[in-house]
């Protein structure tokens, strides 16, 4: 873990830095600056858009998804680390700096300008439905470790929450969002910092590093892991949230630190709970185990009791049920944006606003009545899907914009990579076509290369705007 922090260092300090060629030079005016409007166009510091953006993108991934994905253990965090320095964390700074250069644009609306006009509406419904299971799944599992506390039913906990995301989406950014956020962010890496110190006073035994599959039933590590830990390595859900932050930047130079950045500390809380989930239970088997009993919440519930006792324990738990719930509403705060950006609306209308959001959040209560394993599932491989469909958007920006189009290279390699991961998964899991194992490889392997082509003629062939 510690080295794994280290190379995270690096990639801020180093790659970072390489990846904003792609933008220089930097321009004077922003949409913060710009376009103010007093609702989602606020501008605000970036040491407090760094924390919002954080504790956007974070939520119950970089924790849940860690845990499940350290089930094949410790290669796992190979992911972690190497796919936030070169896919997540370009991912995301490209995403914010992106809808930036596009007066705030949200995602689908920068897809729809880079990709061609036909993905318009097939993106908009994949988006806004992967904000709905977003905001339910984290809103239920969000309740699930608040009646694991308090015994009190689920659906008091629900209602509870649902109206705090009502709230949120509708209120001005800088009202609510934008004064217990930064607190709440800090909170979250305090919560890190307190299960690390809880397993170094506590004795236990980290484990050594392994590139074997550890699975305790022998699943393949790839695209399984690459699918399951989204969140902490790469995820098309941040794609969704950096907008709303590239709409309160007022220097474009603070993209590296809010978009990179936070990336990069998410997936510091991501590193923490894989080498909790396996010191704590001693190997993949214990893990396993746990989560089949009490599912990844009482996992949570239980390393944070136990290691950091009463107080730290509470302080953890409270950690992580604010994760889910400042990134529930957000999804449905970015939805009801990318909605009203589509339709050419500006969100001054409170009513309509508020009716939309209303609408959305019939969707999200019918969805919280399912099973949160069955919601992670189909959240993972959506969720993949569209950081696939956001980085090959971002290679076809810089292709456009990039004083030098061999920048396109930082996007292009992740983007093959995770068309590769997504196209291979969706071929043979069960979710998907349920095909051979290696019948999906090839087929995956078959489409990479003829994305990786139609790549190198776009290369060759594409003018500078």
């Amino acid at each position: 873990m510690i080295v794994g922090i280290l190379f995270l260092l690096f990639g801020y300090y180093v790659y970072s830095r390489l990846l904003e060629r792609t933008i220089r030079p930097f321009r004077d005016s922003t949409p913060a600056t710009a376009m103010p409007d007093g609702i989602d166009y606020v501008p605000m510091k970036r040491t407090k858009n760094l924390l919002i953006q954080f504790l956007n993108i974070a939520g119950t991934g970089p924790i849940f998804g860690a845990l499940m994905g350290a089930k094949w253990g410790p290669i796992v965090f190979l992911w972690i680390i190497f796919g936030t320095i070169l896919g997540g964390a370009v991912h995301d700074y490209m995403t914010g700096m992106m809808s930036m250069r596009n007066e705030g644009s949200s995602v689908t609306g920068l897809i729809t300008k880079y990709l061609g006009k036909k993905t318009r509406y097939p993106i908009l419904i994949l988006v806004i439905f992967l904000m709905i299971m977003v905001s339910a799944t984290f809103a239920r599992s969000a309740s699930d470790l608040l009646v694991a506390i308090t015994g009190l039913p689920m659906f008091i906990w629900m209602a509870i929450i649902l109206i705090y995301f009502i709230a949120s989406t509708l209120l001005p950014i800088d009202k609510l969002i934008g004064k217990i956020y930064p607190f709440f962010g800090t909170l979250l890496i305090i919560m890190a910092v307190v299960i690390i110190g809880g397993l170094l006073i506590g004795g236990y035994t980290f484990p050594g590093f392994s590139l074997e599959n550890l699975h305790p039933t022998g699943n393949e590590y790839y695209p399984d892991m690459f699918i399951t830990v989204a969140c902490g390595a790469i995820s098309g859900f941040h794609a969704t949230q950096s907008p709303m932050i590239a709409r309160c930047t007022t220097d474009e130079r603070d993209g590296r630190m809010i978009f990179y950045g936070a990336m990069a500390i998410e997936s510091v809380i991501a590193l923490v709970w894989a080498t909790a989930g396996l010191t704590f239970y001693g190997d993949t088997n214990g893990l396993m185990e746990a989560l089949n009993a009490g599912g990844s919440a009482g996992v949570v519930y239980d390393i944070s009791t136990t290691i950091a006792g009463p107080i730290g324990g509470l302080l953890a738990v409270i950690g992580v049920i604010i994760c889910p719930i400042t990134s529930g509403d957000t999804a449905l705060r970015s939805a009801r944006l990318m909605i009203q950006d589509d339709q050419g609306k500006h969100s001054r209308s409170k009513r309509e606003s508020l009716n939309l959001t209303l609408f959305l959040s019939v969707f999200i209560i019918a969805l919280c009545m399912m099973d949160f394993s069955v919601l992670w599932q189909y959240f993972s491989w959506l969720n993949q899907t569209l950081a696939c469909i956001v980085l090959w958007t971002a290679t076809v920006f810089i292709l456009k914009t990039a004083t030098n189009r061999l920048y396109s290279l930082m996007t292009a390699f992740p983007a093959l990579f995770m068309t590769m991961t997504v196209i291979s998964f969706i071929l043979h899991s069960g979710q998907g076509l349920g095909l051979d194992y290696t019948v999906s490889l090839m087929i995956g392997a078959f489409i990479t290369v003829a994305a990786g082509v139609l790549y190198i003629r776009a290369f060759v062939s594409n003018k500078q705007e």
